[in-house]
């Protein structure tokens, strides 16, 4: 059976990186006495896979694994076991089955949801200013970066990735697309606005919290977990 888990990352957990979570995470299994089931082969492992990578610095309402069980006990027992074993910082907040043919997070995600809170040292956040800087930034025809790969860089417009870009009373909520085919970081927005302003960007400037990741249905954003039901 197919279980999809969402997980919070905060505190000082935002500063271990993703290959660290991973390994921590099939220690949990372990500590928990969670019935995963294992691959075939000379070397088995837990299957288990994680939606989208959060970068280090960034904390979360809105993790994703995917993990296969041999059997469980409901959500709510799962969700404690799992709580009882888990260090300050990282939380599970739902334990959803999927169907059988379910696809996996991972491959799913369309978009990702933020927010975005800066640091008066080095950027003054004035809601009524900045709303209309950001209503001008997000009107222009094309917003060009340059957007770095492992193996080269290029000049891309990311305004046709950015399904929102707006000021709440603590900072700027955006709504990003993601996944495999166009997938957008919030620093990169905020390194485009800063340019369209002027300014020098500074990555101690902000402070990012990813809300949620979400999949497409019928041209509709879905939570990633809407996808499943409570046992």
């Amino acid at each position: 059976m197919k279980i999809r888990i969402k997980f919070e990352k905060s505190g000082s957990m935002k500063y271990i990186g993703h290959l660290d979570v991973m390994r921590y995470f099939q220690k949990v299994m372990r500590r928990a006495d969670v019935n995963i089931a294992y691959s075939s082969g000379f070397s088995p492992h837990q299957i288990m896979s994680f939606a989208s990578p959060l970068g280090l610095g960034i904390t979360s309402s809105g993790e994703y694994m995917d993990i296969e069980l041999m059997s469980t006990d409901s959500s709510e027992i799962m969700v404690s076991k799992l709580n009882e074993v888990m260090v300050d910082g990282i939380r599970v907040l739902s334990y959803k089955l999927l169907p059988d043919d379910a696809k996996n997070a991972m491959s799913l995600i369309a978009g990702a949801e933020y927010s975005v809170k800066f640091n008066d040292k080095y950027f003054s956040f004035d809601s009524e200013e900045i709303k209309k800087d950001i209503e001008d930034f997000i009107n222009k025809d094309t917003i060009e970066v340059i957007k770095k790969t492992k193996k080269s860089e290029k000049l891309v417009d990311i305004k046709l990735m950015i399904e929102d870009l707006s000021v709440t009373d603590e900072g700027i909520h955006m709504f990003l697309s993601a996944g495999s085919e166009n997938n957008l970081k919030p620093e990169l927005v905020i390194k485009a606005f800063c340019e369209y302003k002027g300014m020098e960007y500074n990555e101690f400037m902000h402070y990012i919290h990813r809300i949620d990741l979400y999949g497409k249905q019928d041209e509709k954003y879905v939570s990633l977990n809407d996808y499943g039901e409570d046992i």
